[in-house]
């Protein structure tokens, strides 16, 4: 299973309803990527240019982007990013691959 770290600021009228109503949303996400076969790893609140942050484990690109598609069609976030992350093993695999690319620079 591959990994991925989610990047979200909720809207102003989110806000709003959580503090109104407190809820951990741990156990919103919790269910959401289980529903695809995949795992929480971890959710955090923070201050910035996001409100917060998940690490999530799922099957493949697609369960992850059926998670990532729900919460966003879903109204209560106004930014959501999704990176996959890469193992150690996966990157040294892709530096291998990448000199068989024949890469050539722009106007060399």
């Amino acid at each position: 299973m591959a990994l991925y770290l989610t990047r979200f600021s909720y809207t102003p009228q989110t806000w709003d309803r959580l503090t109104r109503n407190p809820e951990d949303r741990r156990d919103a996400a919790r269910s959401y990527i289980e529903s695809v076969g995949g795992k929480l790893h971890g959710f955090w609140y923070a201050f910035g240019s996001h409100d917060g942050y998940t690490l999530w484990e799922a099957p493949d690109n697609v369960s992850m982007a059926a998670v990532a598609i729900a919460i966003g069609g879903g109204g209560a976030v106004s930014k959501y990013e999704t990176t996959p992350l890469l193992t150690v093993e996966e990157t040294l695999e892709a530096m291998e691959l990448a000199r068989t690319v024949g890469y050539r620079s722009p106007g060399a």
